[in-house]
């Protein structure tokens, strides 16, 4: 087999071909929200949270308005959990593995936040009346440990053109949730009926 489709087994390999870590890379990642980063969450209206348990890997979005992770004090972020699916898969998760990943990111900011500690799911009701919105509490609220803080650079951002209106893709390029359904249901479900009422439910369940 030549050299080109080796696959790389060790990390000393990695590093030959990747080369040395920039010190910026190194200075940016801290264990605590320093203020330097605090904005960054404070402004985020979205995150993706990663968590890992005994069926595999989950990443769930997250988005509520700007700042609806909220910062606690240092090392703590609270996370509602608001309505969605009930699958629950990342809850599943941190009931067996309490380890997670956050990914924040801003609108029209190239530069992102990843955030990775331990969590623990809360009920307590004073900590989910903190976090009502119309009157609607979440079911829990996630407390955060945070273990390590730092942006990522904005080169995947421009790479992507992620924020750039003219690369948006129409929604009727794509598959409907409707029409997903009608097709991995085997017509069971009913395509064109789900999606008339999508916008409504949506509308509705928000929280």
């Amino acid at each position: 087999m030549s050299d080109e489709k080796r696959n790389i087994t060790c990390e000393a390999e990695l590093e030959r071909i990747y080369g040395a870590v920039a010190r910026p890379s190194l200075t940016k990642e801290i264990d605590h929200i320093h203020p330097a980063y605090r904005p960054f969450i404070e402004a985020a209206p979205f995150a993706a949270l990663a968590t890992s348990g005994p069926g595999g890997l989950d990443v769930s979005p997250r988005g509520d308005p700007a700042g609806f992770i909220v910062i606690e004090d240092a090392k703590t972020l609270l996370l509602p959990d608001r309505r969605g699916n009930n699958r629950i898969d990342s809850l599943r998760n941190i009931l067996h593995d309490n380890r997670v990943a956050l990914l924040f990111l801003l609108p029209g900011i190239g530069e992102t936040l990843r955030v990775n500690g331990t969590a623990e799911i809360c009920n307590d009701p004073d900590l989910l009346t903190r976090f009502a919105v119309n009157n609607q509490l979440p079911k829990t609220v996630l407390r955060i440990r945070v273990e390590s803080v730092f942006f990522q650079c904005s080169r995947a951002i421009i790479r992507s053109k992620l924020w750039d209106p003219a690369a948006q893709i129409a929604r009727d390029r794509l598959p409907s949730p409707g029409a997903i359904l009608h097709q991995l249901s085997q017509a069971e479900i009913d395509g064109e009926t789900y999606d008339q009422a999508l916008p409504e439910r949506l509308k509705n369940t928000l929280y």
